[in-house]
């Protein structure tokens, strides 16, 4: 059996299922759309349920508003970063919000949208091969889950939005594919009516040693939690959130969590980052979605950047007058990939510059961590600039640019100027009998739980200039290691 559509899509997930209805709402032509889907039931997955407002500002663009509504989505309005048992609050700037939802929810209002959409045909089936003919993609093969027998698809254009584990990528892209890097693993659960440090606000906790935890409400009683693992990945990782992580979240989420841990599966997804590369090695189809670009999930940008190429996609295809012209496509694949830069690149780039920042592992990066607590509790710019950087609000790279090596020089300063953590001498740190530590003169005492030690703040003396000034090289030279490379993903386009 064989069908044939203007487009088809493959994958009903955020992209493919806003991009089924924005093509459907077409002002110049009435277009027949198929959407494939491997499995139509309520997807479940620990990631994808914070929308920054850039995120939200698109779905009203897109007129998919609609999907955040009886889900029993969460209203966002910022941040709360814990370090060391101390908050500081970021919040949105100009009363801007965001959603927090159950994954699932948001995605099944997307393909009910998707379903109800003029033209628009949303079908259960596995998507099992591209369908080739002289060099070009003319459709697919799947199996609807209905039957065992494969249906040819057959397509003007086919765009594939099949997700992080896309089957056709490499295919796909040929030659110009550029390799996936995960760095770690989000392990997560639900907490039930768990208390955050601020209502309404996603909670990212430091972890010295260990990545950022980071902690939001997706409905009245549920609240995400995701840990930060980095690789090997332990193999009892409730005891390694209990005896690692725990000590250092605030005392009302303890609770909440041990009860967690307890009854429910420690679930893991991989944190991977996929620059984009150009779509024009194979004729009649492109990616989308995280098939085609990803980032790390510790900024909650991928569904913002996934609504936003799907809102400039679709404006550039409403103007093809023939979709099998791939002279056309071309020159709409050139204009989508430069248009997209400003709002993509500032959160591809940050998700991951941040993610090294705030999952300290080296001396440099722990000196870069302190001094951008620091930096945000300045207060001012130093919040609103990074937080429109962070929800989409600000997309421009020269502004990241310029708080990422503010961070960095003003954490290079901090080290001068500010007290440090040190552990205490040995004979200033013994225990009394009842377990609490010996304060020293000024009360500048620290328990750190996981090592068990004291630690006082403690001023530089003169005598650590030379050992800070060749530290201070080290922090600068970290901060062009890390922002160099990710923009070099951003500029190159071969």
């Amino acid at each position: 059996m064989s069908l044939h559509y203007d487009v088809l899509i493959v994958g009903a997930g955020i992209a493919g299922s806003a991009l089924a209805y924005a093509l459907s709402q077409s002002s110049a032509q009435q277009r027949r759309i198929a959407l494939l889907e491997r499995s139509l039931a309520e997807p479940d997955r620990i990631v994808g349920e914070l929308l920054q407002p850039a995120g939200v500002a698109f779905l009203d663009k897109l007129g998919l508003q609609g999907a955040l509504e009886g889900i029993d989505a969460i209203p966002v309005h910022g941040y709360a970063v814990v370090q060391d048992g101390r908050i500081v609050h970021i919040p949105y700037p100009d009363g801007r919000e965001g959603r927090s939802f159950h994954h699932g929810l948001f995605v099944q209002g997307l393909r009910e949208h998707a379903m109800r959409a003029k033209g628009v045909d949303v079908i259960e089936a596995t998507v099992n091969e591209l369908v080739e003919e002289e060099g070009r993609v003319v459709g697919v093969k799947a199996t609807r889950s209905s039957g065992k027998e494969k249906d040819v698809f057959r397509a003007d254009l086919t765009i594939i939005a099949d997700g992080c584990f896309s089957n056709f990528r490499s295919t796909v892209q040929g030659p110009s594919a550029r390799p996936s890097n995960t760095r770690s693993h989000f392990c997560g659960a639900i907490l039930k009516d768990a208390r955050l440090p601020i209502s309404q606000h996603g909670t990212v906790a430091l972890v010295r040693g260990h990545g950022p935890v980071l902690l939001y409400q997706i409905s009245e009683h549920d609240t995400r939690i995701l840990v930060d693992v980095k690789g090997p990945i332990p193999s009892d990782l409730k005891k390694h959130i209990i005896t690692e992580i725990l000590p250092s979240l605030p005392n009302e989420l303890h609770e909440p969590i041990r009860a967690a841990l307890a009854t429910e599966r420690v679930r893991r997804m991989p944190n991977s980052f996929l620059p984009p590369a150009p779509q024009t090695h194979k004729r009649g189809v492109i990616l989308v979605g995280d098939a085609w670009n990803m980032r790390h999930p510790l900024t909650g940008g991928g569904m913002t950047v996934a609504l936003s190429d799907v809102y400039i996609l679709s404006q550039h295809l409403d103007k093809i007058n023939d979709l099998l012209d791939w002279s056309q496509m071309k020159d709409v694949l050139d204009k989508w990939w430069w248009e997209r830069k400003g709002l993509a690149a500032t959160i591809n780039i940050m998700s991951i510059a941040l993610y090294d920042v705030f999952g300290a592992d080296d001396e440099c990066l722990t000196v870069f961590q302190d001094g951008c607590f620091k930096y945000f509790e300045r207060g001012g710019e130093s919040v609103r600039g990074p937080v429109s950087l962070l929800s989409g609000i600000a997309p421009s790279t020269s502004l990241l640019a310029y708080h990422f090596f503010y961070v960095a020089l003003y954490s290079i300063w901090a080290l001068f100027a500010h007290p440090r953590r040190v552990r205490a001498p040995r004979a200033n740190s013994e225990p009394h009998m009842n377990g609490t530590p010996n304060m020293t003169e000024n009360g500048g005492v620290h328990t750190d739980e996981k090592h068990s030690g004291v630690h006082i703040m403690q001023m530089p003396s003169i005598l650590d200039y030379p050992r800070l000034f060749w530290l201070s090289c080290r922090v600068l030279w970290t901060a062009c290691a890390i922002f160099g490379p990710l923009l070099w993903t951003e500029i190159r386009w071969w």
